[in-house]
């Protein structure tokens, strides 16, 4: 990319410091992806979504039916990374105390006096899995919106913080499946990506039932801190973005609302809804880290398009005249992608 798409930015690597955490954290990721491949054979683009996630701050949506290692993968970073783990597996009778906790009545055994204690719930981790989360009806998803967005959450009129990082790895089933619920617009706003994982090619599926029918035990060693993944969100926000990759990723956005001027005709028909400003941050969030562990200080327009569908696809819905085409919405951001053009300075 031309020099000048970093010119009116700061530089990412302003001291020693910051030059020996972007080694680390190159090397972390080559680690993570060592100790992964352990245990998860192949899925290494859904591998790669969920580091970017974890690096940027933001949450992950795994897509796909079972038995394709969703819960495996996530439970496993948990234990590479040495955070506090968590995990909640929805079902339909699950209740929003269940996730969040509940106050409880207790006697000081001492004094006698009766007083309200909060139980913390499985919510209380670093890394959350929430299992089949479409499983749920809607009143328990949302329950947790006010902890993914603001990292707290409030009972009672009091409210409980998280503790740093937080990050939330949900599971779905696909939504034809039975007993499955779709889940809110809001809910799905806050998840960074929607990462589709499909089934394995037959050569890597062998060596999947080769390692789990034999007698070998294989499990990942411990390799990061929290502190660590604090110090790489940090870092992340340092790499400087042009201007002129701002405004693409900002057009690509607005361009898939149907209501607005620049939206091509193919988002005006088949569109009901667009993307939101969170689109447009997560793609700049997700384009820096796919910077940095490209070897990058600055951000590339490739970035941005290569991000586009595991930001946009979950944020834009589409209309009856799509699902009557059978037009998804890879379909329109194929389409954004095609109308939207990168300027031409820098083809």
């Amino acid at each position: 990319m031309a020099d000048t798409m970093v010119r009116d930015a700061k530089p990412v690597v302003e001291t020693d410091d910051d030059l020996a955490l972007v080694e680390r954290l190159k090397n972390s990721r080559e680690m993570i992806l060592r100790e992964l491949r352990k245990v998860i054979v192949g899925q290494d683009d859904v591998i790669q979504l969920v580091l970017i996630a974890l690096f940027a701050g933001g949450h992950a949506l795994i897509t796909g039916v079972p038995g394709l290692a969703k819960t495996l993968l996530i439970k496993t970073l948990a234990d590479i990374t040495r955070l506090k783990f968590g995990r909640i597996q929805f079902t339909p009778d699950l209740m929003p105390a269940d996730v969040i906790g509940t106050e409880v009545l207790e006697e000081d055994p001492v004094t006698g006096r009766r007083q309200l204690k909060f139980v913390r719930g499985p919510i209380f981790a670093n890394i959350l899995l929430a299992d089949e989360i479409n499983r749920t009806p809607p009143k328990t998803q949302s329950a947790l919106l006010e902890a993914m967005e603001e990292q707290q959450v409030t009972v009672g009129g009091v409210t409980y913080h998280m503790d740093a990082p937080f990050f939330v790895l949900a599971t779905q089933n696909p939504i034809e499946l039975e007993g499955t619920y779709p889940l809110p617009e809001a809910q799905l706003d806050r998840f960074m990506f929607k990462i589709l994982i499909d089934y394995l090619p037959e050569a890597e599926e062998i060596a999947v039932v080769d390692s789990t029918t034999g007698t070998a035990a294989i499990s990942a060693e411990p390799i990061l801190h929290g502190s660590d993944i604090i110090d790489f969100q940090r870092l992340v926000r340092q790499v400087p973005v042009a201007q002129e990759v701002t405004r693409y990723a900002v057009r690509l956005t607005a361009a898939s609302r149907p209501g607005n001027g620049t939206a091509p005709e193919a988002v005006k028909k088949w569109v009901s809804w667009g993307a939101g400003l969170r689109a447009s941050q997560f793609l700049i969030l997700g384009a820096k880290v796919r910077a940095l562990l490209s070897g990058r200080y600055n951000v590339a327009y490739d970035d941005i398009r290569a991000l586009a569908h595991p930001v946009m696809r979950h944020r834009i819905i589409v209309n009856f005249h799509a699902q009557a085409e059978r037009i998804d919405t890879t379909h329109v951001i194929d389409r954004l992608l095609e109308t939207i053009p990168v300027p031409a300075s820098d083809i």
